[in-house]
């Protein structure tokens, strides 16, 4: 059976660079030197049909911005733009730009998703909320690296290796994509950066007539918003870090880190699955829920089900630990996966799919993959940001090192990436955080996070020194505002945010037994139902 893996938020949702030349001694690309974009008047009109607006007054508009900014009066891309204005003209603030993370996550529906999620009316009568579809993304003029349904290609997590001979499998495949990147002659490929998307965040700015812009990033919009406080530090006014990746790129030793997040978060799940022993079977103890995820993952390495082998089993284990309301989808996929229920097993994932994954049948012509676009963003913002190693033995170290490290998911993050094989050489170095400029980065991350690890939010603090202050908040999952619902980070993001309360020194925001927000029926069903259609990562 082939298998495609679709996507939803980026892992950010939710990933070796190999270079014919060499970055070494190159100088970081740090702030711009103060001239001032042009501007450029923004023609607002309807969406496009499949942008959900949660029915609300959401509007777009696109903007041309120069696809190689070294040749500024060269060729053009469009960047497509949504805007949630703001209702309440004596109260609004600015504008606050929005990155729901990937690389390569559509955008244009977040500033109506927040709203559907809750979001304080203080922050929505604050701002205009402002959508991006970044350069290569969904409406933005796409890039595309042919991905087609049938092909071999497990998604931006690589998968994981039994064995060496399992690596060596992914290198073939890794490799065959980054040709596949190559010999698609698509000329937006090597202009896609980090360091290029928040040159088109200020350029955003300047057409939205702001002299600055406040910023809501999570998971690779951590990176984003990092890039772009770098770069322009004085055309920032409030920024917000969420699920944060820990620098401005992604590399070999970031992807890593995704396995000690599963291993941080992975005990909330056993503590769950534990208590509800007598409803699904898996064990009484968090210990023995262990033992049985090596125990399911180990049997369908050597016989899977409905298709479904221990590759999928652990990545979709992975996904489920996003947020722990997929925690019964989860386990109830364990269960059927265990007793080697394939009809359950179809259901399931027919149904729900709440391990973000669906399995192809080879019978189906090659149609173009759902995620071709999304893969192809990330592949091409991943291998052009940072050097990724070239040497495949690297990759057999570093899967025996997590293996033993990080267990139950490091020989999968671990694993070798296209960028191992890149053929396009990059064309600056990453974005050096500063730590001049003003202070006002709110750094705002979970204890337990499957993707994006406490750890780094603590080395982006370190980086922006004095500039930024750290909200660790005793919560598990993938986003912790307005995507999660611990109180204490929500009144202090809200605070910041709408009445400018930056805190004096570093927060920790205590677990919240019942943090359930004070939510009508309504609307209770409209967040969870929102979270529902982001909540699948690749």
């Amino acid at each position: 059976m082939g298998r495609t893996w679709n996507r939803g938020r980026a892992v950010p949702s939710m990933v070796v660079i190999g270079l014919t030349g060499s970055l070494v001694g190159a100088t970081p690309v740090v702030a711009d030197d103060g001239a001032e974009v042009p501007a450029m008047e923004l023609e607002w009109g309807l969406c496009p049909e499949d942008v959900e607006d949660g029915a609300l007054p959401l509007e777009c508009a696109t903007l041309p911005v120069p696809m190689d900014y070294d040749d500024p009066q060269g060729a053009e891309i469009e960047i497509m733009v949504s805007r949630l204005a703001s209702a309440n003209p004596e109260t609004r603030r600015g504008v606050l730009l929005l990155n729901p993370g990937g690389p390569g996550a559509p955008g244009l529906s977040m500033p109506a998703d927040l709203a559907s999620l809750g979001a304080p009316n203080g922050l929505l009568d604050s701002y205009d909320l402002i959508g991006v579809d970044t350069r290569g993304v969904g409406h933005s003029t796409p890039v595309s690296c042919g991905f087609t349904a049938d092909q071999e290609y497990m998604g931006n997590v690589p998968p994981y290796a039994v064995d060496d001979a399992a690596i060596d499998a992914q290198a073939e495949i890794a490799r065959g994509v980054a040709e596949q990147c190559a010999d698609s002659d698509d000329e937006l490929i090597p202009h896609l950066s980090t360091p290029n998307m928040a040159r088109d965040l200020d350029r955003i700015r300047a057409a939205l007539g702001e002299e600055t812009a406040s910023y809501f990033g999570l998971s690779y919009g951590s990176a984003l918003g990092a890039a772009y406080a770098s770069l322009f530090p004085e055309r920032t006014d409030r920024v917000v870090l969420d699920s944060n990746i820990g620098d401005t790129f992604l590399d070999y030793d970031g992807m890593r880190r995704f396995a000690l997040g599963f291993e941080e978060t992975f005990p909330d799940f056993a503590e769950w699955t534990a208590l509800r022993d007598g409803s699904y079977g898996l064990g009484d103890s968090p210990e023995e829920v262990r033992a049985t995820y090596d125990e399911i993952a180990t049997g369908l390495d050597e016989e899977p089900v409905a298709g479904f082998d221990g590759r999928l089993f652990r990545f979709g284990t992975f996904v489920g630990l996003y947020d722990p309301s997929s925690y019964a989808g989860t386990a109830q996929m364990w269960e059927a996966l265990r007793a080697g229920d394939e009809a359950e097993v179809r259901r399931h994932l027919d149904e729900n799919g709440p391990v973000g994954v669906s399995v192809q049948d080879d019978t189906a012509p090659a149609e173009p993959a759902i995620a071709d676009n999304t893969w192809s963003a990330f592949i091409s913002v991943t291998c052009n940001d940072a050097e990724w190693p070239e040497d495949l033995d690297t990759y057999r170290e570093g899967v025996a090192q997590d293996r033993e490290r990080h267990p139950m998911y490091g020989a999968a993050t671990a694993n070798v990436m296209p960028c191992a094989y890149w053929e396009y050489e990059p064309a600056e170095a990453p974005v050096e955080i500063v730590d001049e400029g003003p202070d006002n980065v709110l750094i705002v991350q979970n204890l337990r996070d499957p993707a994006t690890p406490h750890l780094g939010g603590v080395m982006l603090d370190e980086r922006f020194g004095d500039r930024s202050r750290l909200v660790s908040v005793d919560a598990s999952g993938h986003g912790a505002y307005i995507y999660g619902d611990n109180p204490c980070a929500w009144n202090v993001t809200t605070r910041y945010l709408v009445g400018g309360e930056f805190p004096d020194r570093d927060v920790a925001c205590e677990a919240a037994p019942s943090a359930g927000l004070d939510l009508d029926a309504e609307a209770e069903l409209l967040r969870d139902r929102t979270l529902t259609r982001l909540g699948n990562p690749a």
